[in-house]
C-alpha cells in the first residue's frame, strides 16, 4: 500500500508544479493616505480623531466599490483593473490601497490612481480645486492674523497702563477699553476659525496620500515550492484516507488473524503465490521446484493432514473453496503430489461436474471419469488413470452429466468413494466451490473438508453461510488453507514456512524479494516516464 502512497503524492506533487510553473510572477504595489490634517494639529481632540478613524473605514469601502473602479478605468484608458482592495488601518488614520498585477509598473500606476479618484471624491478635493476662492479666504485669513496681533497688543497696552493709574475713574474706563478689546479679539479669532476650516489645512474630512506606490521590484507570488507542497501533502492525504476508506468497506478475509478472529477454525496450510499459471502443462509446480517455499509449504500441509488423519482416521477430503478463482484445484493436485512423494498411495478425483480443471493441471484427455461411472456403468479400476511421474491415480470429471448434484448426492457416490479409500491411503476430492450445493452433499460423505481461501478475495459473510451449510450437513471442517498469498507478504507469511530454502532457489525469499523490488520500481518508472513525456509536452 504504500507505493500506492507515494505514487499518488508524487502525481500530485508533479501534476501541481507543471500547473505553477506556467503561471506567472505577481506584484503588488501600494499606496497610503490620511485622514485630516491631525498629524500637524498641536492639540488635537480625541472626538475629532474617532471621527477620523470612522471616515477612514468609510473611505476604505467606497474605495472597494464600483465609482471608484470605473473612474480609474476611464482616467487611465484601461476596460478592466487588476486585482485590488483597500483597508483601513485599525486605531490609526491610514488607509492602504494594494494592487496585484503581472505587470509591476501597471500595479504602481493603478494604485496611485485610486487614490487619487479617493481624494476627488471628498469634500477636500474643492477646496483644493477653486483657486480663487483659496486664495481669498487666504487674504482674510491674513488680514485677520494682523487685526489679532493688534489687538493683542492694544489689550497689553492697556493693562499696562491700568497699573499707574491712581484715579477710580480712569482705572474704570481703562477696564472698559480693555473689555472691547477682549471681546473685538474673540470675534476675529471666531472669523479666523471659520475660515481656516474651509481651507485644506482645516478640514478635518479630507484625504492626503502619504506614501505613493513604488514600482514593485520583487514579486509576491505566487509561491511555486508551498504550492507543491501542499499539493504533494493534500494528495497525500486523500490517497491515504481513500486506502482506510476501502480498508474499512472491504469486509474480506486479508490475514491470518481475521481467519482466526473471524471463523475460530485453525489455518494448517499458507501457500505463496506462484509465477505459474494453473492451465496444464503436465507438470506440477512441487515437482517443478522441490526446494521452493511453495513447495515447503505443501508439505506442512501434507504433515497436517497426516497428523490429523492419525488423531481421527481421515481418509476422504474434500477440497473446495467460498469463490470461483481461489486456486482449489491447483491445492489438491499439488498437494497429491506431495502425499504421493511422501511414499503414501493418493487417488485425486475430479468431482467438479461442472467447470473440471484437473485434467487441464495434469495435461490428460478427459474423454472418461467419474460421470461415465455413474452413466455407463464403468469399472471404478477402469475410471482410474495412473500419473506415472506423480505416482498420483487420478479420476477425471469425464463427460459433463445434466445433473451433477443429484449424482454426488446419490448412494452410489457412498460406494465409490468408500472403494477408493480401499485402496489407497488418501483420497483428495476437488469439488466445485460453495455457490452451488454440489460441494454439500459431498462434504456430508466425506472424513474431512478443507476450505481454499484467498487472501483479500473470500468475503466474511460467504465464508461465515458456508460453515453454517456444513454445520447443517454434518461435514466436518478440518482447517483453511490460505493460498495465493501475494508476493508483497511473502516474507511476513515466511514464518509459517518451516523448512530450509535454497539459496539459489528462484522462489527463495532473497529471490523474492528481489523480484518484489523490481516489480514495485519498475511501476514507479513507468509513472515517472509519463509524467515526464508531459513535462516535454508542457516545454514544446
Amino acid at each position: 500500500m504504500w507505493w500506492l502512497l507515494a505514487a499518488a503524492t508524487f502525481i500530485a506533487a508533479i501534476s501541481t508544479f507543471i500547473t505553477v510553473r506556467q503561471q506567472p510572477a505577481t506584484y503588488q504595489a501600494k499606496t497610503t493616505l490620511m485622514i485630516g490634517q491631525f498629524i500637524e494639529a498641536p492639540n488635537p481632540s480625541s472626538g475629532e480623531f474617532f471621527l477620523a478613524q470612522q471616515l477612514a473605514s468609510a473611505y476604505a469601502d467606497i474605495t472597494n466599490r464600483k465609482p471608484i473602479r470605473e473612474a480609474t478605468m476611464q482616467a487611465l484608458g484601461l476596460d478592466q483593473l487588476p486585482n485590488y482592495f483597500a483597508r483601513a488601518i485599525p486605531d490609526s488614520l491610514l488607509i492602504e490601497i494594494f494592487v496585484t498585477d503581472i505587470n509591476p509598473l501597471r500595479a504602481q500606476v493603478v494604485a496611485n490612481e485610486l487614490a487619487n479618484q479617493l481624494i476627488l471624491q471628498s469634500p477636500g478635493a474643492d477646496l483644493s480645486s477653486d483657486q480663487v476662492r483659496r486664495e481669498f479666504i487666504n487674504g482674510q485669513l491674513d488680514d485677520i492674523q494682523s487685526k489679532i496681533v493688534e489687538t493683542q497688543d492694544e489689550i497689553a497696552s492697556l493693562q499696562e497702563k491700568l497699573g499707574s493709574l491712581n484715579s477710580a475713574s480712569e482705572i474704570q474706563d481703562t477696564q472698559t477699553l480693555i473689555t472691547a478689546q477682549q471681546q473685538k479679539l474673540t470675534t476675529l479669532q471666531s472669523t479666523y476659525a471659520t475660515l481656516l476650516s474651509n481651507t485644506e489645512q482645516g478640514a478635518s474630512n479630507s484625504l492626503i496620500v502619504v506614501e505613493p506606490a513604488d514600482l514593485p521590484t520583487a514579486p509576491v507570488g505566487p509561491n511555486k515550492g508551498l504550492i507543491v507542497i501542499i499539493a504533494a501533502g493534500i494528495g497525500f492525504v486523500l490517497a491515504a484516507g481513500a486506502a482506510y476508506l476501502l480498508d474499512y468497506l472491504d469486509d474480506t478475509l486479508k490475514t491470518p488473524e481475521d481467519v482466526k478472529r473471524v471463523l475460530d477454525i485453525p489455518i494448517i496450510g499458507f501457500i505463496g503465490e506462484t509465477r505459474e499459471t494453473e492451465d496444464g502443462d503436465g507438470k506440477l509446480y512441487v515437482s517443478d521446484n522441490p526446494r521452493s517455499p511453495v513447495t515447503e509449504a505443501y508439505r506442512t500441509l501434507r504433515a497436517n493432514l497426516q497428523f490429523l488423519s492419525e488423531a481421527k482416521q481421515i481418509k476422504s477430503i474434500l477440497i473446495t473453496s467460498t469463490s470461483v478463482g481461489a486456486g482449489k484445484t491447483y491445492v489438491a493436485a499439488n498437494l497429491s503430489a506431495v502425499i504421493a512423494q511422501g511414499g503414501k498411495e493418493v487417488v485425486l478425483v475430479d468431482a467438479d461436474l461442472r467447470k473440471p480443471r484437473v485434467h487441464e493441471v495434469f495435461n490428460i484427455s478427459n474423454d472418461f471419469g467419474l460421470s461415465n461411472i455413474f452413466l455407463n456403468g464403468l469399472d471404478v479400476n477402469k475410471a482410474i488413470k495412473s500419473i506415472k511421474t506423480e505416482k498420483i491415480k487420478l479420476i477425471s470429471s469425464g463427460n459433463l452429466p445434466p445433473n451433477p448434484a443429484e449424482i454426488l448426492a446419490s448412494e452410489q457416490m457412498d460406494k465409490i468413494l468408500a472403494d477408493l479409500e480401499n485402496m489407497a491411503d488418501f483420497v483428495l476430492i476437488d469439488s466445485p466451490p460453495l455457490i452451488v450445493s454440489d460441494a454439500l452433499f459431498l462434504a456430508a460423505k466425506v472424513d474431512g473438508v478443507l476450505i481454499v481461501i484467498q487472501p483479500g478475495q473470500s468475503r466474511k459473510k460467504a465464508v461465515h453461510s458456508m460453515l453454517e451449510q456444513f454445520d447443517r450437513a454434518g461435514a466436518r471442517v478440518l482447517g483453511v488453507v490460505l493460498n495465493k498469498i501475494p508476493r508483497s507478504s511473502i516474507i511476513e507469511y515466511g514464518g509459517y514456512y518451516s523448512s530450509y530454502y535454497s539459496a539459489n532457489g528462484k522462489d527463495s525469499p532473497t529471490n523474492m524479494r528481489v523480484q518484489l523490488e523490481k516489480d514495485q520500481s519498475g511501476y514507479l518508472e513507468k509513472v515517472q516516464a509519463t509524467i515526464w513525456k508531459l513535462l516535454n509536452r508542457t516545454d514544446n
